[in-house]
């Protein structure tokens, strides 16, 4: 049953950040999905007329007022570039909360936040599981990119060109460490993020090797759990909280100088909303601690350890890098991926034509409107082939496995790479 005192507290404070938007129309030049839907409810100024009376809607029709706005990929590119300064962000995954609150989340979307991303010993077990099984249901699709495909038409996988479960999760091979110190004086804290660990291992390996190199020490505790977001983005925000607070007792048991992460979402999450949705008042402090010490491991390798581009050698491999949305958006972390590609003297930086853009992937979203993701993605590949490259390069799990989906669907067999793998090559 819904908390009717607390959904007029939320409403209330939610009319507050609507009053600075003008109507002015400039979101429709920057949404993705409104550019390829035309739809006046899929741009940020048709939601937040919606979202305004939010308290009428939701007596009306709630079931519809959620379903328009869950068509957003809370990329973040109608905020960056909202002249009122609009947190868009912020409204969107307030009004999703407040719908959560009102209808309740589906029981099937309920057990996999309280029950799995909650308990990460539980979800290890499980992905491991289905990583020896997996083989059963899929097939290659692309040797190169390293995609399959499902062997028949089965729920969620039915049209993807996918890339399967790890056979061994970084959290397999490196279940913790806790190094000190080096030659640099540093020490980090490792949150590798669930994409990486169970999907692209060797993302995470990139990272422990520069760190290594460089002398930097690494505390990674075991059993780390989800940063958070698919639950913040669906609206339920007990198993938010859950997942921060375990993270939070787990990183609280060492002293480092650093958060970093390979994923521009889990950045995002933990330097942006950790302090600001993290419910618990009381443990606020450790949150907004552990916020601003947070970087993009691309930032930190730039910023921190003074990574620099090095002299490109003959015949250096052009990478076509993709700005992850909420690396660009949220955090204004731009050249500090594409200094580290070059930093590798084999690799120079291809830009797309046309500028950054989103992939289409938006996490649930790519779930809950696939089709519409692929028209967004299908068209970053085109972008991805028009430059020449012979590898594809970004900063974020997520918009890899987009990329990845999508280049393959297209039939462009090039490698999906993290800039950080790319660096390691060269050490």
């Amino acid at each position: 049953m819904a908390d009717l005192k607390k959904l007029a507290t939320m409403l209330k404070e939610l009319d507050d950040l609507l009053t600075g938007c003008m109507r002015c129309g400039m979101c429709q030049a920057q949404c993705p999905v409104f550019a390829q839907t035309g739809r006046e409810t899929d741009v940020t100024r048709g939601k937040l007329a919606l979202i305004s009376g939010l308290s009428e809607e939701i007596v009306k029709d709630p079931e519809a007022v959620s379903e328009k706005l869950q068509r957003c990929l809370l990329c973040g590119t109608c905020e960056a570039n909202c002249p009122s300064g609009v947190k868009v962000t912020d409204i969107f995954l307030r009004a999703r909360a407040i719908l959560a609150g009102y209808l309740g989340l589906p029981p099937a979307q309920r057990l996999i936040f309280r029950k799995l991303l909650t308990n990460p010993k539980l979800m290890n077990n499980l992905l491991k599981l289905g990583s020896v099984f997996q083989g059963l249901v899929t097939k290659q699709a692309d040797g190169i990119i390293g995609t399959s495909c499902a062997r028949f038409n089965a729920p969620i996988i039915a049209d993807r060109h996918f890339k399967t479960l790890a056979s061994t999760p970084l959290h397999e091979s490196v279940p913790k460490l806790d190094t000190p110190a080096g030659a640099s004086g540093l020490r980090v804290a490792f949150f590798p993020g669930c994409v990486t660990d169970k999907i692209f291992p060797q993302v995470g390996q990139a990272v422990l090797k520069i760190l290594k190199h460089h002398g930097v020490g690494v505390f990674m505790p075991a059993n780390q759990a989800c940063c958070g977001i698919p639950a913040l983005s669906s609206g339920e925000t007990g198993a938010f909280d859950e997942m921060v607070r375990q993270n939070l007792n787990l990183f609280f048991k060492a002293q480092w100088d650093y958060i970093i992460t390979p994923c521009a979402t889990c950045t995002s999450t933990i330097a942006k909303l950790w302090p600001k949705y993290y419910g618990d008042e009381m443990d606020k402090g450790r949150a907004r601690s552990v916020a601003g010490k947070a970087m993009d491991v691309s930032q930190f390798l730039t910023d921190v350890l003074k990574v620099k581009p090095a002299e490109t050698r003959q015949g250096a491999v052009a990478a076509a890098y993709h700005d992850p949305c909420h690396l660009r958006n949220s955090l204004g972390v731009i050249a500090q991926p594409r200094a580290v590609i070059s930093a590798n003297p084999g690799y120079t930086v291809a830009e797309l034509p046309g500028g950054p853009s989103c992939c289409g992937c938006g996490g649930s979203f790519n779930l809950k409107h696939y089709k519409l993701s692929e028209t967004i993605g299908l068209k970053k590949a085109e972008s991805i082939a028009a430059t020449g490259a012979k590898v594809a390069a970004t900063s974020c799990p997520a918009c890899m496995l987009q990329i990845a989906d999508m280049l393959s669907k297209r039939g462009t067999s090039i490698p999906v790479k993290h800039v950080v793998e790319l660096y390691a090559e060269s050490l």
